[in-house]
């Protein structure tokens, strides 16, 4: 009988240690959370923006996997067009570029502007090159995740939506149609965004680049295709003739990614 209730009593101890440390590792989960990697509405203005446009907006998150989703996933993986491949930790903010083209990899934190530069096989050791390779490496996160994570980036803080109306995308697939301009953030706050979304489905059917928010035409038109689940995030790989490729989202990775 007392071993039985040894037994009982260390089962229920390990179960009670493993339950608190669970608890503790999503507690510390959480802290990690990036703001700039979390969807947070109460940092976005809705009062600069259209209510319709914001409405839509809200759907659109929704339909490509929901806030919590997004909020939730760790890690982030693809290659941009062929170019270069990205690993993103949205929780610690670490990223890592591999750049085949310019002989460089990038391991970055992109909430700190700190981290390693290797060109060609050697690290950057010069303090001020570093600074202006960090910097080049943020911008290319910046870009490549944008062409990728788009529909959650809708309600970033400095965000402004307007509603434009219902029109067609270049193959005549009906939508309707918002803009997002910046109100003096990021690395290119004069840009602006047309998002052609979906009636029915609520997903982004395609996006129109502007390099100036007042162009009267886009610099770059691209039908979003090829949609698929990653996790719990339903994400579009083709971008016209383009694609992004390897798309993963995971909640763990060979923490060795991110050191040389």
């Amino acid at each position: 009988m007392k071993k039985l209730v040894y037994t009982i009593t260390l089962t229920s101890a390990l179960f009670l240690f493993f339950s608190c440390s669970k608890q503790a590792q999503e507690t510390s989960d959480k802290a990690l959370l990036s703001q700039e990697a979390s969807i947070d509405q109460a940092s976005f203005d809705a009062s600069k923006s259209d209510p319709k446009a914001v409405l839509l907006a809200e759907t659109v998150i929704a339909a490509h996997g929901g806030k919590e989703a997004w909020n939730k996933a760790r890690y982030i993986s693809w290659n941009f067009l062929g170019s270069r491949d990205l690993v993103w930790d949205k929780y610690t903010g670490l990223v890592r570029i591999d750049y085949p083209r310019e002989e460089s990899t990038y391991i970055i934190n992109i909430q700190e502007d700190t981290g390693q530069v290797m060109l060609r096989n050697q690290l950057i050791k010069d303090p001020d090159s570093l600074i202006n390779y960090i910097d080049r490496g943020k911008q290319i996160w910046v870009n490549d995740a944008y062409w990728l994570v788009f529909p959650f980036k809708l309600m970033d803080p400095g965000v402004e939506l307007h509603y434009v109306g219902s029109d067609t995308t270049v193959s005549g697939k009906k939508a309707e149609i918002i803009a997002l301009s910046f109100d003096e953030v990021g690395f290119t706050p004069e840009n602006k965004y047309y998002a052609y979304i979906d009636p029915q489905t609520k997903l982004i059917l395609q996006w129109d680049y502007f390099s100036k928010a007042t162009d009267s035409l886009p610099s770059l038109s691209s039908e979003w295709t090829e949609y698929e689940r990653y996790g719990d995030l339903f994400l579009s790989s083709g971008r016209g003739a383009r694609k992004l490729g390897n798309i993963a989202v995971s909640q763990s990775i060979d923490s060795t990614l991110f050191i040389f």
